[in-house]
Formats: structure tokens, sequence, C-alpha cells
């Protein structure tokens, strides 16, 4: 096993990247801006620029990285062919195949989506290390799903595995989902789903007593920070985004059956008071065969992803 390995997270608005010694050690990250511009054609040579940068200023060279594994945005088959991209820009192409193309000296490369990448690494290092199988959820500007067993990430036939955040769990939704369908997950349980949610209730019920009602440019912290203070409407919009995703989970459940759910995201951040109605609710409704799930909160943050790319490198 050759020493280094690097990590990379395409963002839609960042690009972040991770020097790792293959053992597990995070030695040093770093971010650059993502250029989409000209259908995203850039981004995997902004990326790979950066690797040589660092490479260089370290004195490392490629006789000594065992590989460097990357997740992006949008749908990936096992073989790492990206199925459109639609925040990079990108079609459908083979990644693995145009790496090699702009840096040949890559002997390994390895590509997943974000959330699975980062499922795995949750995984290897963070809230479900010690597991062989484990559903990260990311509850941020939408839901990300990412699922592993036997250590193995689940892509889907179509690159489209984890995608709970598109479970319809509300067909007479009028609204429609940024994917085109109606009543997603995603729009009741997300940070935004969540803000949409409150908002609508503050609309058409204004007695309302709640300090949220005196919110100017209400946020979902917002709306987590005033649950955590004993605001009782407050709580009470997290119970039912509890209700709702600790719902949808059972189904994940009795197809996965997972040892551990894994939280993540940047609405994880209130912590207790978002995990405890979801894990109560997901006790209420399971099947007794997968009643006892673990639930734990995503621990390694925004750095799970680079984490996860390494890992799927040494596997």
């Amino acid at each position: 096993m050759r020493p280094y390995g690097f990590g990379i997270d395409i963002g839609g608005t960042a690009i972040k990247l991770g020097l790792f010694r293959t053992e597990g050690e995070l030695l040093e990250k770093w971010q650059i801006p993502t250029r989409r511009k000209d259908c995203g054609k850039w981004v995997l040579p902004d990326a790979l620029d950066s690797v040589r940068a660092k490479m260089a200023e370290r004195g490392i060279g490629w006789d000594q990285v065992e590989g460097v594994g990357m997740g992006v945005p949008g749908p990936v088959t096992e073989d790492g062919t990206v199925l459109r991209c639609i925040n990079l820009g990108w079609d459908v192409f083979n990644i693995p195949n145009a790496v090699k193309k702009l840096e040949p000296h890559i002997e390994n490369i390895q590509v997943s989506n974000d959330v699975n990448a980062a499922a795995l690494g949750e995984l290897w290092l963070g809230g479900a290390k010690g597991r062989w199988s484990a559903v990260m959820v990311t509850l941020g500007t939408g839901i990300g799903g990412g699922i592993v067993v036997g250590h193995k990430m689940i892509y889907g036939s179509g690159g489209a595995g984890g995608e709970i955040g598109h479970i319809c769990i509300e067909p007479d939704e009028p609204v429609r989902c940024k994917c085109g369908g109606r009543g997603c997950l995603e729009q009741y349980c997300s940070a935004t789903g969540l803000l949409r949610v409150t908002r609508q209730h503050l609309h058409d019920h204004p007695g309302t007593q709640t300090v949220l009602a005196d919110t100017p440019e209400l946020t979902a912290k917002d709306i987590c920070d005033a649950a955590r203070e004993g605001d009782a409407f407050a709580l009470s919009q997290l119970d039912l985004l509890g209700k709702r995703l600790g719902r949808a989970l059972t189904a994940v459940a009795a197809t996965i059956d997972p040892q551990i759910f894994v939280i993540g995201g940047g609405l994880s951040n209130a912590g207790q008071i978002l995990l405890d109605p979801i894990e109560f609710y997901y006790r209420k409704y399971a099947f007794h065969a997968f009643r006892h799930t673990e639930f734990a909160l995503a621990e390694l943050g925004n750095d799970a992803g680079i984490y996860g790319c390494v890992k799927m490198i040494l596997s």
C-alpha cells in the first residue's frame, strides 16, 4: 500500500480536497472554487491542478499515491459514469476515463455520488464506525442519501441508489419538488422543507403563539434554536418533521435493514432535539424485526465526503 491518497468532494460552489495517509490520518484539507462555466469543463482540470500543486509543495510523487477518490453531486454508476449533474452542468460521461486523460499517472481513480461517499466516510471513521452497513441521510437544502451494505456502496442500476429525498410521502401535494415530482420527502424534511412548512403554517394561522412569528428573515436555524429554548410551536414543527422522516426511514429499513442510520447535513447541527423525534417515530412505525436499528448524528461534518473518497481507493 502506498502511503498517500487524495479525496476530492466536488460541490456546486466549492471543491473540497484532502491529503490523507492511507491508514486514515487526514494530513491537510483545503478547497478551491468550483468553476461551473462552459458546462463544467474546468472542474476536473482545476481539481487535478490543485492536487498536483499540493504534491509539489510536499514533495510527493505519483509513485507514493495509492489513488484518488472523488465524490460528485449527481447519480453515478459503479464504473464511474455520471448520469448528468445539473449543479455542475455535466451531461453523461465516464469520470475515471476523463481523469486519466488529464493525469495518466493516476493508477487508481474511484468515483461515487457525494452522499454515498460521505456515508462510507462515516462508516470508516465517523458516526457509524465499526459497523458494516449504514444509511446516511443528509438534511440540508435538499435531502441526500447514501447506502453502504457489507462495506460496499449501493449505486443502483441508474446511479440513483440512496436518493431517499425523492420518496413520495404526500402524493396530493400541490407544489412541485425541484425534481419535477410532487410530495417528495425533501419538500418537508430538508432545511428548506422545514422552513417552507413552518412559514406556511404561520401564514395560515396568524394567531399562533411563537417567537418565530416575530422573527424577520426566518431560517431553519431559527426554528431549531426556538425549539431548543422550549418554544412549543417550534417543537411541534420538529416533531412533524421527525414523524415524516421517521416513517419514511421505516420503508428504507424494510428494503436495506441497515445496522445504523446516520443523520448529517446542516440541519443535523440541531443535535438531539432533531434526532429524538426522528428516532421516536421510526420506532413507533417500524416492523419489529428492524425496530431497534441504531441512530447517530454524523461526526465528520463537511469532511465526511473526503474521508469516504479516500476509503473508496482502499477498498
